[in-house]
């Protein structure tokens, strides 16, 4: 007797098919009823999509949650097409998750007036400090509508009653380690757009900073007491520093930075007041700097101390930027008879390299180094500079500045022969020790 099994296996194949479709009809059906429990909506904890009403505390539930997530790696989301006005606020940690999503697809607006922080720290509007393993990211918009605090800035009214030197960052990172900033877009802050301070292990990439050349102390990116950091991809336009470097910074790598209007890609200003320098292993390369009024720039205190060291400018290029290489040992005013013998930040191993364009002013390669600690170990490597306007040649200025250059070198070196400075570096190790 034969037994038909090709009925058994289409009954076996529709059983499977019907399980398959139950399954897949269950998953979608609990989507719905239960949306993804790591994603916190900022809505669902009471945020309004309107820039008349404070959604602060609505923000603050919502990351007291995400931080107090019992979940992996748990998402607050700021949702597309969603404005909210955020007054002055910290994020902080520590948190229990070992890594934490920020993502911002809507718009994330400051408050217009700066009265708005008479309660609070003025040097901040948004930070997040002290947590590690944070991922700040999204294609939305950060407003700091910085336009309050500009109109009564004392660099543009000196001597003004009221006026104001210090003014809110947009974002500040306080000590948080292994940390992330990726696609936001930045407008209109205060002041200084993002600020690292005390970070180590954050990567920064696809930031679009933006506010207008005229803007006051709007730097788009300033690191400080920052280590192994990464910026790359970002475009900077702003009334200051593209990015600024300042003190206790190592291991910086800065790539495929489009900078302007601006002041350049600076590392100081370092030693004001006679402070104590730390700031080694940077390197910028790949950046385009158009109508800026510095370019590579390095500029300390005469009476600092401490040392700027292991820096490599290269692949640069220059449209009409006014001082396209600078390094400024001079910075600042000290009565004449107080700088003394071994007072100054030391500067050394220095390299530009591959660095072309054209320089709105005549001095293109400015090297003013200090009588009491000169720079040492530059390099000049493959350097062309042209006048902008093709009206004058462009120079080189150099004033205790001993290095060496290395192939085409337009404007011609004007550095000092290595070999005069055994007597320099003999003092110089004072300073380092």
């Amino acid at each position: 007797m034969k037994t038909n099994f090709s009925h058994v296996t289409k009954f076996q194949d529709f059983c499977v098919s019907m399980l398959i479709f139950w399954v897949l009809c269950m998953n979608i059906a609990a989507s719905y009823a239960f949306p993804n429990r790591n994603h916190f909506d900022v809505l669902d904890f009471g945020a309004i999509n309107k820039i008349s009403d404070d959604s602060s505390q609505a923000f603050l539930d919502a990351w007291g949650t995400v931080c107090n997530s019992e979940f992996e790696n748990p998402t607050l989301l700021v949702p597309k097409w969603h404005t909210f006005l955020v007054n002055p606020i910290v994020f902080s940690g520590p948190c229990k998750p070992e890594t934490i999503n920020f993502e911002i697809q809507g718009e994330i607006v400051a408050p217009p007036l700066p009265s708005a922080w008479e309660k609070h720290d003025a040097s901040q509007w948004l930070a997040f400090k002290g947590v590690s393993g944070l991922r700040v990211y999204g294609s939305g918009r950060i407003n700091g509508q910085g336009f309050g605090w500009w109109n009564q800035s004392c660099k543009y009214h000196p001597g003004t009653s009221g006026c104001t030197k210090l003014a809110p960052t947009a974002v500040k990172f306080l000590r948080c380690n292994e940390t992330s900033l990726s696609g936001i877009q930045f407008i209109n802050s205060s002041q200084t757009h993002v600020t690292l301070f005390g970070c180590d292990e954050f990567r920064i990439n696809a930031l679009s900073i933006d506010a207008p050349g005229n803007s006051p102390n709007t730097d788009g990116i300033h690191l400080q007491h920052a280590h192994n950091v990464i910026i790359t991809n970002t475009m900077i336009k702003s009334g200051d520093d593209c990015i600024s470097i300042r003190d206790h910074t190592s291991n910086i790598d800065i790539s495929n930075i489009t900078c302007g209007p601006g002041h350049g890609v600076s590392i100081g200003s370092l030693g004001r007041g006679g402070s104590y320098v730390q700031v080694q292993s940077i390197h910028v390369k790949d950046v385009y700097f158009k109508g800026t009024t510095n370019g590579a720039r390095i500029k300390t205190w005469q009476e600092g101390k401490g040392f700027v060291q292991r820096v490599i400018y290269e692949n640069l290029f220059f449209n009409s930027v006014k001082n396209p290489l600078i390094i400024d040992q001079n910075y600042g005013a000290v009565k004449k008879g107080r700088v003394k013998e071994n007072m100054g930040v030391w500067i050394s191993d220095v390299t530009f390299k591959n660095i072309y364009g054209t320089s709105a002013s005549k001095v293109g390669v400015n090297l003013n180094c200090s009588e009491s600690i000169a720079c040492t170990g530059l390099t000049l490597d493959s350097i062309m500079l042209w006048p902008a306007l093709q009206l004058e040649e462009v120079t080189s200025y150099c004033s205790n500045a001993y290095g060496l250059a290395i192939g085409v070198v337009q404007p011609p070196s004007c550095l000092q022969d290595t070999s005069n400075v055994a007597r320099i570096v003999d003092v110089l190790m004072h300073v380092r020790g």
